[in-house]
């Protein structure tokens, strides 16, 4: 790695960077160069101190200015074109799986003496094979069209290994490739890895370069560095790949093909070269239409190939799975088999526990979004603009309706026969009203004389709320506080019911209480800065003119990710800063110490992510002991079991508040 990009935006940054540096300097990767950004939040002074500490550049809102964001990222890039490989002479006999820098450095310098064949490659090759000597390491090949999920797949496969065999430690190669215009490569596989921090495991991204396969030209003598280094089993994954390639099968032991559904019509799967020379095949994302039919397929065409008729299609080792669920059985049966196929091909024996699955596909489809419901939020449109056609179309019979009776009031006493024509199809435009529509209009007919009256009426757990519905002006008019439109046209009344309606009624647009509340502003007490007592100085300050108190919590970057305080740099330069620091449930006693929080002018919201349920169920109990300590002065004893319990359903019941946990913060 030539270097590292953060953004810090949110103080801490002196402690954070200085760490940073530190530690690449204690691990011996000192080259690696620090950039950052802060805009505008790390003033000049702080920049000055940590270029002089060891970071390469802090770029300042005046850089994006002067440079662009096109000039700062040419800027960092220039900075960054340097070779991590100063020489070719390697202590052989530190290369254990625990000294990753060194298995990076090999790797690194394996690839470029194959790219510049500057003579060192043959001697690296013999010190490779010379460590290795006649240790058989396994070698899966994994491979399949670009997005057909191979990375998550590999992920989950990581996942049961380490949980199954407990000291087997795994290498991952994982190759992109490269753009041919720019020269380029995302290497973004390991975004995809959720499993690959455990010390067990080491991964290695690696560019296709100028290889015109999928593999990488020192794909092989990446191979024999991860070998020669200890690792136990070797797991290759490829860029994606097209209907004829197939090199990654010269390179490993067991080779999988990861395919989708989506592979057009069945007679496709003639041209796809892997499938004659994969041991397993994989249809993944499982989950999606048609791929029960696409793995029946795929084992049709797997036993084509392979001239297998004495056996039945369901005995060919092709897989459905769904790589994104948790615990999928249909990866479970994958990595059994795959196991079993290592040891076949390899003599190498892993002792797996993992039970077999009775399938070889995904027993169950449930997902966050199943394909059925692919389209939910078209549904949700669509249910939108049926609501307002039908509104329309009511509208319609409702003005046809009212025109009709009008026109009969008017031509009373004229010809009977007309008269009778208009009831007739009055009745007609009546009856095709809809049940809904009739209950509106008779809603129209309540709110009226509820709006009409002096005070609104309405309960609020199961208690009566009275409040004036006028206020009276300096010149002792009297104003409404909401004004029924003038509407004639029972249309136009039907439209606005259905489009807007008075506050605390369907459809809510205008919020969804009847009234604003007489007794408190809807004003927000916001603090947070330092400990729990200094913030609670602040919300005290801020609440002591007010009848009702409404606090509004800002955490800390510590809390708001689940952290206690800690005294490592990175850490100790965020405690406090932008919000209070919240660790135990009396911190929580002590920010809001003084506050009645069962009282019912009292509020309390908390923006908060991560720790959202720990940080209630802290601020819960910080209010039922609060009631408990009430109790026992009062009444000049603890309360016993049952009154304790009283006391807890009260509080659950009263306490108001919000946990505003915004997923987005993560």
């Amino acid at each position: 790695v030539q270097g590292v990009a953060v953004s810090s935006y949110q103080g801490g940054h002196i402690e954070f960077f200085k760490y940073l540096v530190d530690l690449l300097r204690e691990r011996g990767a000192a080259h690696v160069k620090v950039f950052g950004g802060g805009g505008g939040v790390i003033v000049p002074e702080e920049i000055r101190e940590l270029e002089a500490y060891g970071v390469t550049k802090i770029y300042a809102p005046e850089d994006g200015t002067r440079l662009g964001l096109q000039g700062m990222i040419n800027h960092m890039i220039q900075a960054l074109d340097f070779s991590t490989v100063s020489g070719f002479d390697f202590p052989f006999d530190a290369l254990t799986p625990d000294n990753q820098r060194l298995v990076a450095n090999l790797i690194s310098a394996v690839e470029v003496a194959k790219a510049q064949q500057n003579g060192h490659l043959n001697r690296l090759r013999a010190e490779l094979t010379a460590k290795i000597g006649r240790r058989r390491v396994p070698v899966i090949g994994i491979t399949g069209t670009g997005g057909a999920g191979k990375s998550s797949l590999t992920d989950e496969l990581i996942v049961r290994i380490l949980h199954d065999l407990g000291q087997v430690r795994v290498a991952v190669l994982s190759c992109d490739p490269s753009r041919r215009k720019t020269g380029g490569a995302l290497l973004g596989d390991r975004i995809r890895m959720n499993a690959i921090g455990s010390p067990r495991v080491y991964m290695r991204s690696l560019a296709t370069r100028g290889s015109a396969t999928e593999v990488p030209e020192a794909l092989a003598e990446a191979i024999m560095t991860v070998k020669a280094a200890g690792f136990d089993l070797v797991i290759t994954e490829t860029a994606g790949i097209g209907q004829g390639d197939s090199s990654i099968v010269d390179l490993v032991d067991v080779s999988m093909y990861v395919m989708t559904s989506e592979y057009g019509a069945a007679s496709q799967l003639e041209k796809i070269d892997m499938l004659d020379f994969a041991d397993i095949a994989v249809v993944n994302k499982f989950e999606k239409r048609g791929s029960d039919d696409a793995v029946q397929h795929v084992r049709k065409q797997v036993q084509r190939n392979r001239k297998a008729f004495d056996r039945r299609p369901d005995e060919m080792a092709v897989f459905g799975t769904i790589a994104s669920k948790f615990n999928d059985d249909g990866v479970t049966a994958l990595c059994r088999t795959l196991m079993d196929t290592v040891s076949a091909k390899t003599g190498v024996r892993f002792e797996t526990t993992l039970p077999r699955p009775a399938g070889k596909t995904s027993s169950s489809k449930t997902i966050i979004i199943p394909p059925e419901r692919v389209r939910y939020l078209s549904e949700i449109s669509d249910t939108l603009r049926e609501y307002h056609r039908q509104t329309r179309q009511q509208m319609q019979a409702l003005r046809r309706g009212w025109h009709l009776e009008e026109a009969g009031r008017t031509l009373t006493g004229e010809a009977p026969q007309l008269l009778a024509r208009l009831k007739e199809e009055a009745r007609t435009a009546e009856e095709a009203l809809d049940p809904e529509t009739r209950r509106v209009m008779a809603e129209w007919r309540e709110v009226k004389g509820l709006y009409n009256a002096d005070e609104l009426v309405y309960m609020v757990r199961e208690r009566e709320i009275r409040l004036p519905l006028y206020t009276e002006s300096l010149s002792h008019s009297r104003i409404p506080k909401i004004v029924l439109p003038g509407f004639e046209d029972p249309a136009e009344i039907y439209r606005w019911m259905r489009a807007e309606n008075v506050p605390g009624r369907f459809p809510f647009t205008a919020g969804v209480f009847p009234l604003k509340r007489a007794d408190e502003d809807p004003t927000r007490m916001f603090a947070g800065e330092g400990d729990p007592a200094r913030t609670n100085r602040r919300f005290k300050m801020l609440s002591a003119n007010y009848e009702a108190t409404r606090l509004s919590t800002a955490f800390d970057s510590v809390t708001l990710y689940g952290f206690d305080p800690d005294v490592r740099p990175d850490i100790y330069g965020k405690v406090g800063t932008s919000g209070v620091s919240i660790c135990t449930l009396d911190d929580v006693k002590v920010l809001y110490g003084g506050f009645a929080l069962c009282a019912p002018n009292t509020s309390v919201s908390m923006p908060i992510n991560v720790p959202a349920p720990i940080m209630l169920a802290m601020f819960l109990n910080a209010a039922i002991d609060q009631q408990i300590d009430a109790f026992t002065a009062q009444n000049g004893h603890a309360p016993d079991a049952a009154e304790h319990e009283k006391i807890r359903a009260t509080v659950l019941s009263n306490v108001r508040g919000t946990i505003q946990a915004d997923i987005l913060k993560e």
